[in-house]
């Protein structure tokens, strides 16, 4: 009898094992579903109703399509579409990323400063015409973005490394770094015209209107170069959520590693500022859905996490469009009204961890 026991331990959690791989791939396969439809969703609203066939169908054959529908769906409709999708996997991607490194639930660029920071370095360009650097021609916001990003995850980094250091101190850190933000953000419109005021302020509100499909292929770029990275560091990345002092017993270099993580995090927050302005909450909102469905594991957490942030984005675009007949939201705005709750929700729920 203690034979067969011994026999039967291991293939029932081999199999507990295949089942519990099978359920987490279902789960990508039915965001990956719901994400298409989503899009084609996406696509066919707006203030021209089109059906869902027909969009369809011009997506596959737009030669075939009318004219003045053609335009519609492939020079405006789809650009906006498909970059509410890469800005959702990119702030996705980062919150996970950054909950992972500082083993915090209540961390993301936009929390901890970074999508603030990015804000304020676009507003420089946008007010003043300031270039961070020279050469960065026409993607000045954007560059500018990246680097007060970067130097965000740099403050970060450090403070994170320092003697002594704790979650709170990191958390308080990031809230204070907002604030300050905030302020400088605060300073450049007053100091700034009229004209670079009203784009500031409608730039910080998140708005898909001006998507094009350069900026859809630069944010594009950023999630395919990030992406496989982290999963090529899976398991150190894994490793992490077990503490700093077990990683480290595996070998696990953490200081770089978390180095690296905050340097391609802040590359993930910069461009979707950049192109699109402040989005808050789906870098928080969509790595905790993620993680509730397939669990910790990066090798299904960080492509569950990509969908969901993409599946907020686009379904935040739809009731943007639809929310209030006639007029666009911007979609900073819906996501930070579906957001809230949920971020309160986690500090009422995570309170007595993390404070």
């Amino acid at each position: 009898m203690t034979g067969i026991r011994s026999e039967t331990a291991p293939l029932s959690g081999r199999t507990s094992y295949q089942a519990l791989t099978l359920r987490r791939k279902l789960v990508l396969a039915a965001l990956s579903i719901a994400l298409v439809l989503a899009l084609i969703g996406d696509i066919a609203t707006g203030p021209a109703s089109y059906g869902l066939w027909d969009v369809a169908r011009t997506l596959i054959a737009p030669a075939e399509a009318d004219a003045q529908m053609r335009v519609i769906v492939w020079s405006i409709r789809t650009p906006a579409a498909l970059m509410a999708i890469v800005v959702g996997m990119a702030l996705a991607i980062g919150g996970a990323q950054m909950q992972t490194i500082l083993n915090n639930p209540l961390a993301s660029p936009f929390t901890l400063g970074i999508s603030a920071g990015a804000s304020f370095g676009a507003a420089l360009a946008i007010a003043f015409g300031v270039a961070l650097i020279p050469a960065a021609g026409e993607y000045v916001v954007a560059v500018n973005a990246f680097v007060v990003a970067m130097a965000t995850a740099c403050l970060i980094h450090m403070a994170s490394i320092r003697r002594g250091a704790s979650i709170q101190t990191i958390v308080l850190f990031g809230i204070a770094l907002v604030f300050s933000f905030n302020t400088a953000l605060a300073i450049t419109q007053y100091f700034a015209n009229q004209e670079a005021v009203a784009a500031i302020v409608f730039w910080t509100m998140g708005s898909l209107a001006k998507a094009t499909w350069p900026k859809f292929f630069m944010t594009a770029l950023a999630v395919a170069i990030t992406l496989p990275i982290f999963l090529r560091r899976r398991w150190q990345l894994s490793a992490l959520r077990l503490g700093e002092a077990r990683a480290a017993s595996f070998g696990i270099p953490v200081r770089r590693l978390r180095l690296e993580t905050l340097i391609l995090v802040s590359l993930l927050s910069a461009m979707p500022v950049a192109f699109v302005g402040t989005i808050g909450f789906v870098g928080l909102v969509g790595p905790h859905i993620a993680r509730m469905m397939v669990g910790e594991d990066q090798r299904f957490l960080l492509p569950a996490s990509a969908l969901t942030g993409a599946l907020i984005m686009s379904l935040s675009s739809i009731l943007a469009k639809v929310a209030v007949p006639g007029v666009v939201l911007p979609i900073g705005i819906v996501t930070a009204a579906v957001g809230l709750p949920v971020f309160l929700y986690l500090i009422l729920k995570n309170g007595r961890e993390i404070w």
